[in-house]
């Protein structure tokens, strides 16, 4: 009788999905939700031992001029593009492509995932990714939100 590795009964790790990650040879782009805030890291992978080049919270948006009365909205599609940005600044001598590893987070169209995405690829790291999954841009600048006059802002700090 073969028992099942404890992450993947616990649904936290697909194997198939990471061994085939590993075999690329090429750092990951990690992301991860949580109820208030979106992880990005760059992993690189040596003899099955993950080490993390760079790492990038939502949280760090506040540094760099998000209001404190919109804490709430860390978690929104212009947080997560602003993220990706702020990461992608952070890892310009990164010269390799990344691979995009969202581990168990279902692939939506439009979702905080590919915000992220496009705002890594905006700023100079090479990725894979096709241009219909994207956000639309009054999305990503969050248009329709009451962050809207925010983004700009940090947008032009970030840069």
């Amino acid at each position: 009788m073969k028992l099942d590795k404890r992450r993947r009964v616990e649904n936290k790790t697909n194997y198939r999905k990471r061994l085939v990650l590993l075999k690329g040879r090429d750092p990951r782009l990690v992301i991860r939700k949580t109820n208030r805030y979106i992880i990005m890291q760059i992993i690189e992978s040596n003899d099955a031992q993950d080490k993390i080049l760079y790492s990038v919270n939502t949280r760090d948006l506040l540094k760099n001029g998000w209001p404190k009365d919109k804490e709430g909205s860390l978690k929104s599609l212009p947080a997560a593009y602003l993220t990706g940005l702020l990461l992608g600044k952070k890892a310009k001598a990164l010269k390799d492509r990344v691979i995009l590893d969202t581990g168990l987070i279902p692939n939506t169209k439009g979702s905080k995932i590919y915000a992220a995405v496009k705002g890594i690829s905006d700023a100079g790291i090479q990725i894979n990714y096709n241009e219909e999954v994207i956000p639309s841009k009054e999305r990503l600048e969050g248009k329709n939100t009451k962050v809207a006059d925010i983004f700009s802002k940090i947008k032009e700090k970030i840069k």
